[in-house]
């Protein structure tokens, strides 16, 4: 097997439209040619990474920020799990690496990523871990097949990491103790008739409501929805905790996405039950049980984006 200590390639034409339309956008032809070359080393970086297996988040990451963009000189590439990655330009003929003091810190890393004059094509001359240098000079670059083992290394670390997702205490709730994230239902649904919302409350001898919007983010269209999570302590028996979960259309909506799919998850992040939304669904309820001590998880999905809420009894 051949390593390679570059890796050259042409920059994709959809690439180059978006790099020079976020530079026109700028105030002085000096912003727009940082934020066009900026924009262009995070889409070649972005290419190749996703070759190689890792999954990168590119709209979450500053430099695909417009208010970011103008406000600072950043070039960062969010690595699923694993951080910020910063992707700095390198003109032809260049001996340094520029890096401003503002992404010296909150870094996994620095790839330096030569352009062509023409924008057409680019090379990645290596990379560092850290740096304290605004001018790094390219010949203390460490070669691109240590970026993948190092990368790859980070990513075994991760996963060797326990689980720091946090569990939203239920038990608590029926003591009227609530996460801030969590409003009363009237504060999420503003708009729609609360009975919709209510249940009835015979034969117990608390219930708790919460709600709060669930945002899918850019790759989803900004599609939101809202959970709403029901508890319920039955009077003569307080180890049974009964648990409603419903999701509810957002923002004047009549139905739910219809690529909206909902899964309960047991310990063992097994699904005990699930529910996709149709074309007219205007509500999605799953009903279990639990004694204090269980936890479950509550999965949405909405096309490839998924978000997970932890409960503990």
């Amino acid at each position: 097997m051949t390593t390679l200590s570059t890796f050259t390639g042409l920059i994709s034409p959809v690439s180059r439209r978006l790099a020079e339309k976020w530079s026109k956008q700028q105030a002085t032809p000096q912003k727009g040619q940082q934020v066009l070359l900026n924009t262009l080393s995070v889409s070649f970086v972005n290419f190749y990474l996703e070759c190689m297996g890792f999954e990168t988040e590119l709209e979450t990451s500053d430099s695909w920020n417009p208010v970011q963009q103008t406000l600072m000189d950043v070039a960062d590439l969010c690595i699923k799990d694993l951080g910020k990655l910063e992707c700095r330009p390198v003109l032809e003929n260049s001996q340094t690496v520029c890096i401003p003091p503002e992404v010296t810190s909150d870094r996994i890393g620095y790839v330096a990523v030569q352009i062509s004059e023409t924008l057409q094509e680019a090379k990645l001359l290596g990379f560092v871990k850290e740096t304290s240098m605004n001018n790094l000079p390219i010949d203390r670059l460490e070669p691109l097949e240590n970026l993948l083992e190092y990368l790859e290394e980070c990513t075994q670390l991760q996963k060797a990491k326990p689980s720091t997702q946090k569990f939203v205490n239920l038990q608590k709730w029926l003591e009227n103790s609530f996460e801030a994230v969590w409003q009363p239902i009237e504060s999420i649904f503003q708009n729609e008739p609360a009975l919709q919302f209510r249940s009835p409350k015979e034969g117990f001898s608390t219930i708790v409501e919460r709600a709060k919007l669930i945002d899918f983010g850019i790759q989803a269209n900004s599609t939101s929805v809202g959970i709403v999570v029901k508890v319920s302590q039955e009077q003569d028996n307080k180890n049974e905790i009964k648990i409603t979960v419903e999701l509810h259309p957002n923002n004047g909506q009549e139905y739910l996405p219809p690529l909206l799919h909902v899964m309960v998850l047991d310990e063992e992040e097994t699904a005990i039950m699930e529910a996709k939304a149709k074309n007219d669904n205007k509500k999605i309820q799953l009903q279990l049980s639990a004694s204090p001590g269980d936890n479950f998880s509550v999965k949405i999905t909405m096309g490839d984006v998924s978000v997970i809420e932890n409960f503990v009894i």
